[in-house]
């Protein structure tokens, strides 16, 4: 038996499948991803079987045909050529947002996915795409039990210290708090941080560090502090989010006749390193760029990173590991450097040959000899958190 892993987005699908042996989910045995989802989009497949290098094939689509539509089978045809002698047990989807609904892994029905629904707008770039994927692959395999596993029920071991706003009470009675995000790739970090150090369990900070961004500080491997909010906005400055913001800033821009449908374009798909950059979201491209503007935005996502990894470090009372991940935390060693030298006063030492030489290829250790603080850079695997919770479910656990 296998597990199916998906994270639906608004223009690509990346899936994963996952061997049951026993009571646990193996290494993912496929992996893959489906892009060109977008309206009028040309989607492709790109997939590679374990240890073998990478398959790009074409996904045909007829005309008035939804992408999305046209690319699930061709997933379920490759599913068929290749691992037709392992059934599926389950199809674990990464949902974003569960709100106050669901702090666990949960088996979808037409009620769950309507309930979910009401939180479309607290993460307007993920759930609505999410919860149709959900739908697509309930049509396309009906025989096959779907799984909703939640990026905020990590979080959910927070205080109300750290959930709550300084608002009107009755608005926090009615769910205006703080959530929290990327609970499934913090659950893997902290997974592997449990065998590969045993210091972890005390005062940890995790940096996911890519176009969407957080950090998150643990103790007991449990989540304490987090910079995302009620939405995936809040926090750290992103690939096209502003991250934390002074709603004044809001208030004017209303005042100056911005309706919601602008305010909430800017803060989405205008703002952060595309925004201060003006040129692109990817960090990759604003390195080689060499712009002034480029220079800034990076500049300012550093600093950014530094300093929510302060605050949640005064959050736990100090730093024992700091773990970067996500794709700008696995293979951005020049960030990777200077937020760890700009940490230096908190003990981190960063050998620099060893920071160099991880890639996001495997977990490594780049802290130097005597470093007060460990360092680890470590690949998440979402996919396999879900796929393991889906199981878990599936058997009571």
């Amino acid at each position: 038996m296998s597990i199916l892993a998906v994270n639906a987005g608004s223009s690509s699908l990346k899936f994963a499948l996952y061997p049951v042996q026993g009571q646990a989910v193996s290494e993912a045995e496929m992996t893959g991803c489906i892009e060109g989802l977008e309206p009028a989009g040309k989607p492709c497949i790109t997939w590679s079987i374990r240890g073998q290098a990478k398959t790009i094939d074409a996904v045909q689509v007829g005309a008035n045909v939804d992408p999305f539509d046209a690319a699930l089978p061709a997933l379920k045809q490759l599913l068929v050529t290749h691992f037709a002698h392992v059934p599926l047990q389950a199809i674990a989807h990464r949902v974003v947002h569960g709100g106050l609904l669901y702090s666990a892994p949960v088996r979808v029905t037409p009620e769950v996915l309507t309930q979910l629904a009401t939180l479309n707008s607290l993460a307007p770039l993920h759930q609505p795409h999410n919860l149709a994927g959900v739908r697509a692959f309930s049509e396309s395999f009906p025989d096959v039990v779907q799984v909703a596993c939640f990026d905020t029920a990590f979080h959910r071991t927070l205080s109300a210290l750290e959930t709550t706003f300084a608002i009107d009470r009755q608005l926090t009675a009615r769910g205006v708090r703080r959530f929290g995000f990327h609970g499934l790739s913090y659950q893997f970090v902290s997974q592997v941080l449990q065998d590969v150090s045993p210091r972890s369990a005390g005062r940890t900070v995790m940096a996911h560090l890519g176009n969407g961004a957080s950090v998150c500080a643990t103790t007991e491997h449990q989540s304490r502090a987090t910079t995302m909010g009620f939405s995936a906005l809040d926090g750290l400055m992103m690939g096209s989010r502003s991250g934390a913001l002074d709603p004044g800033v809001l208030l004017y821009l209303m005042e100056q006749g911005w309706d919601h449908d602008a305010i909430q374009k800017l803060l989405y798909k205008q703002s952060g390193l595309l925004g201060v950059s003006g040129e692109s979201a990817d960090m990759r491209t604003l390195r080689a760029s060499g712009s002034p503007s480029a220079q800034l935005a990076i500049d300012l996502f550093t600093h950014r990173v530094v300093r929510e990894v302060g605050a949640l470090t005064a959050c736990v009372g100090g730093l024992d590991v700091l773990a970067f991940t996500g794709g700008i935390g696995e293979h951005d060693a020049v960030l990777r450097q200077q937020v760890c030298e700009a940490l230096h006063y908190l003990g981190v030492s960063v050998d620099a040959a060893r920071n160099q030489a991880a890639t996001g290829d495997a977990v490594r250790a780049i802290h130097a000899e005597g470093s007060g603080v460990e360092v680890w850079v470590i690949p998440t695997d979402e996919g396999r958190v879900a796929a393991r919770e889906a199981l878990g479910l599936m058997r009571g656990a």
